[in-house]
């Protein structure tokens, strides 16, 4: 089972960070998720698989339109 990830979602995990935060900004989609401490600036990156282990709830949702590939609501050019 398969997590839905935005960017811009806040995320908390289960152990806090070295610096005492909890709190994280997904920056970064993909087979990695990119993550940007909100209390020390740190940026990390986990895979899905243990970004999906070590997350335990939404803080804040990001922008569901965000999540999308970049301009999918633009139709294609003629060929």
């Amino acid at each position: 089972m398969s997590i839905e990830i935005r960017l811009g979602d806040v995320v908390r995990l289960r152990k806090p960070h070295p610096c005492g935060g909890y709190e994280w900004d997904v920056v970064r989609l993909g087979a990695d998720i990119g993550l940007h401490c909100t209390t020390c600036n740190h940026r990390v990156l986990l895979t899905r698989r243990e970004f999906e282990k070590r997350v335990k709830t939404f803080v804040r949702r990001g922008d569901p339109a965000s999540g999308a590939a970049p301009h999918a609501h633009l139709p294609l050019p003629p060929v």
